[in-house]
């Protein structure tokens, strides 16, 4: 690895959010429910640890909506909170289950968004079973008075995003709309940020196959970085047409105002997957001249062994003629005649082998 390409590995690393678990917004308030707070006006609310009286003091002020998080509720955990909220069945199955691709759904008042969230595996050195992509689901229900998210997986925790909102009331204040576009836009700078992540392999990658120490066994780390790329592929991809549908069409809880913000956020999402398409082009052509580079190297070993074989027949020809055991052959009984053989066999086995060196056989 370069100096060049370690110095930039640590100033990623440096620059990663920490998280502060000490923040009133990821107190485990349940098994599944991570934090219900209620904002008036873009300012967070004390006070409303229980999802009723929060809804109830929402509801009883006309104005601000509350926010529920989730982390992997199990199916009676989020029933109660169905009833509440009057989710839709078919959202629900969705949100408990997970495995769902990225997508946007209306229910009556309500809207059901999924996004796939990823991180980058931070490691030494590639190998042909390195992890390099790690992915997840974040979902959110939609609401004209409430925000409910729910995480599945180890990664992409809402709360620095819940914390960057709550310095910006102006913004909060908005509505929900507000923290599905922060949503929305905080998933796919993490697509970017994985992406500039994934060109650092793909760069070290395609140095090791065109420098001249160049393995045999980098096939699997190509492979593997493939395989990488495209499970980091299958979470982007399908989210364009979800963006779309916001930017452009009439959504529950979604102003027209907002449709610039996310019109903002899908081409962000753009230029994401043309990375990856360009990453993908690239790996498939690192891979071609990786396996064009094996068959050069076959064939310079074939032209070596049969050089060298060019070169062992001189002597087992003439040892084959002598030893057939005729009584009469010419200079059999010759005081000099077996080193003359000798001689003669190692002059040509000479000549053969530098006229083999001459034309880079050997």
């Amino acid at each position: 690895m370069s100096v060049f390409s370690s110095i930039r590995q640590a100033v990623r690393r440096s620059y990663r959010r920490a998280v502060d678990l000490s923040h009133p917004a990821r107190s485990p308030l349940g098994s599944a429910v991570v934090n219900c707070v209620v904002y008036l006006e873009g300012v967070r609310q004390e006070g409303c640890a229980e999802v009723e009286e929060a809804l109830r003091r929402v509801r009883k002020a006309g104005d601000g909506f509350v926010w529920i998080g989730l982390h992997e509720p199990e199916q009676e955990e989020f029933a109660g909170l169905a009833e509440l909220f009057e989710l839709h069945p078919l959202a629900i199955e969705d949100a408990v289950h997970a495995h769902q691709r990225p997508k946007v759904e209306r229910y009556d008042g309500t809207l059901f968004a999924v996004f796939k969230t990823v991180r980058y595996v931070e490691h030494a050195e590639l190998t042909a079973t390195s992890e390099v992509v790690d992915t997840g689901e974040l979902m959110a229900f939609i609401g004209a008075d409430f925000v409910i998210t729910i995480r599945h997986g180890g990664h992409g925790s809402l709360g620095p995003l819940r914390e960057a909102l709550e310095a910006s009331p102006e913004q909060l204040a908005k509505g929900p709309a507000a923290v599905l576009h922060a949503i929305a836009d905080h998933v796919v700078d993490d697509y970017l940020a994985v992406t500039d992540a994934v060109q650092h392999d793909l760069d070290a990658v395609e140095s090791a196959v065109f420098s001249e120490s160049g393995g045999r066994g980098d096939a699997g780390r190509i492979y593997q970085l493939k395989r990488e790329l495209l499970e980091l592929k299958r979470a982007v991809a399908p989210l364009e047409r979800p963006l779309q549908q916001l930017a452009t069409q009439a959504m529950p809880a979604v102003e027209l105002d907002f449709r610039a913000y996310f019109r903002d956020v899908a081409d962000h999402l753009s230029r994401v997957i043309e990375q990856i398409t360009s990453y993908d082009a690239l790996l498939d052509s690192v891979l071609q001249a990786h396996l064009a580079q094996v068959t050069v190297a076959q064939n310079e070993d074939m032209r070596k062994i049969t050089a060298w074989a060019a070169i062992v027949a001189v002597p087992t020809m003439v040892c084959g003629v002598y030893g057939m055991n005729f009584e009469h052959m010419p200079e059999l009984r010759w005081t000099y005649g077996y080193p003359t053989v000798l001689g003669v066999i190692a002059v040509a086995c000479f000549v053969i082998h530098r006229s083999f060196r001459r034309n880079g056989w050997l």
